[in-house]
């Protein structure tokens, strides 16, 4: 009887201990997976801020005000020839 009663406490022991094991698992494995969609979220952020560190240097160059001014305000220069397509 004391026999049965301690391998069924062992057993119980063991069942309760591959349970917490799996469980801990899951968890972990969920951890990696976000830790991998935040870490793709931080090369992104990253990506569009040498974007914009490149734009903020050229930001005061000739080549770039007269790059937005024709492409956002159509302003050109006083002797410069622009030809418009019409089929458009």
């Amino acid at each position: 009887m004391k026999k049965l009663l301690k391998y069924t406490i062992i057993i119980l022991f063991l069942i309760y201990m591959v349970h917490v094991l799996i469980e801990q698992q899951s968890l972990l494995n969920s951890y990696v997976a976000e830790s991998k969609s935040y870490q793709s979220q931080i090369e992104d952020a990253k990506d569009i801020q040498k974007e914009l560190n490149s734009t903020i240097q050229n930001l005061n160059s000739t080549e770039y005000i007269e790059e937005e001014a024709r492409e956002k305000l159509d302003m050109y220069l006083p002797n410069e020839r622009v030809y418009i397509d019409i089929t458009k």
